[in-house]
């Protein structure tokens, strides 16, 4: 498919309207979570085999970080956590977010997103991570593809079911972890729940769950000064999930060949320290989307795989996204993984309603 077909623009305002009558609850703010009909968390998936990308070969004793294929000095075996992150405008701009490995944004209800920020290599970092919120069951799946300690405040009753039923390792701030998270009174409730991965650690070895994993599901990537001849060439890519507050938009630069997150016509900045969050690879991605509920809970299917976009390096390649059981999802092009490029990986997880390409903008000139 060529850019002029990505650029075909006119017609996604109706359409997403009509995305928006399907997916938007009554109320466009969160809803307190109350009980529902216990649904299915995704079905099993049916994903294909894929063969391996070319993985960049480190220099002999060097290691690795298997989730941002960046340099360490020893081995980077540290358990996942995966913290979910309040995306509310009111939440913005959050903290401790340049410290994630890998960010998943997507849906939750009333035409709200969430970040699903996933926590590796960095064994400490930012000294204050949030605001904190609840969690879904398709964000247990995501955090758990990695293998994470899922760190969370609440849930949806199909959450907290599927947490119960099949006792996962949890840090739930309105359950028994409580003493690691804080209130910040600088922000109004829910908005102003706080942790740090200082505080995350001594819970998971408070409760007893593994501090190490050596089995974390890793990404190919390529080396860092590898020219990228693939797909076309794209000054970034814009998003719009179903509210223009939360439209946001990934811009290259090629003195660093990073992507800069925006918001709106903003800069997406670290709280603490002002800085833009930045990443070397972005992956856009359609899921079907359910509403379950009169509140606009959704089911997401994240095993089915589907159309996608990775941008990296000024270019966008077009392919699919696949979810193997017991595996990450992967961005994969005629069978085979797309390698990425070391460093930090942002998903954006948008409905296939009206149609994948209604949600995406490639963007020409910044």
């Amino acid at each position: 498919m060529t850019n002029k077909d990505w650029r075909k623009w006119s017609a996604a305002a109706a359409s997403l309207s009509a995305a928006a009558a399907l997916l938007l609850s009554a109320c466009s703010s969160e809803q307190a979570d109350e009980p529902v009909p216990s649904q299915p968390l995704v079905a099993e998936s049916t994903a294909p085999d894929i063969a391996p990308g070319p993985s960049a070969s480190a220099p002999a004793g060097a290691y690795t970080s298997p989730l941002t294929g960046l340099p360490a000095e020893e081995a980077v075996n540290l358990r996942p956590v995966a913290v979910m992150i309040n995306n509310a405008p009111a939440a913005r701009p959050q903290s401790g977010l340049q410290d994630a490995d890998v960010v998943y944004e997507v849906l939750a209800e009333g035409g709200i997103t969430r970040l699903v920020a996933i926590f590796q290599s960095a064994d400490s970092g930012s000294a204050k991570l949030g605001p904190v919120r609840s969690i879904r069951p398709y964000l247990i799946e995501l955090g758990e593809s990695y293998h994470g300690v899922l760190a969370h405040a609440g849930g949806s009753p199909d959450a907290y079911s599927i947490l119960q039923s099949q006792h996962k390792e949890e840090l739930d701030e309105i359950g028994r972890a409580g003493a690691y998270f804080w209130r910040d009174s600088a922000r109004k409730a829910p908005h102003n729940l706080y942790t740090s991965l200082e505080k995350l650690r001594e819970g998971v070895d408070k409760f007893g769950f593994a501090a190490e994993d050596n089995d974390v599901p890793s990404y190919t990537f390529r080396q860092a000064d590898e020219p990228l001849t693939e797909g076309e060439a794209a000054a970034g890519v814009q998003v719009t999930f179903l509210q223009d507050s939360y439209k946001v938009s990934y811009r290259y630069d090629a003195g660093t060949q990073l992507y800069t997150r925006y918001i709106g016509d903003k800069a997406h900045v670290d709280k603490e320290t002002g800085e833009p969050l930045t990443m070397s690879n972005v992956i856009v991605m359609g899921a079907d989307h359910k509403v379950l509920d009169d509140v606009g809970r959704l089911s997401v299917d994240l095993a089915g795989g589907g159309k996608a976009l990775l941008l990296q390096r000024g270019r966008v390649l077009t392919g699919q996204w696949v979810h193997k059981k017991d595996d990450v999802i992967r961005f994969v092009k005629d069978g085979a993984e797309v390698p990425l490029y070391p460093g930090k990986t942002y998903f954006n997880i948008v409905p296939n309603s009206p149609d994948f390409d209604s949600h995406i903008q490639i963007l020409e000139d910044l």
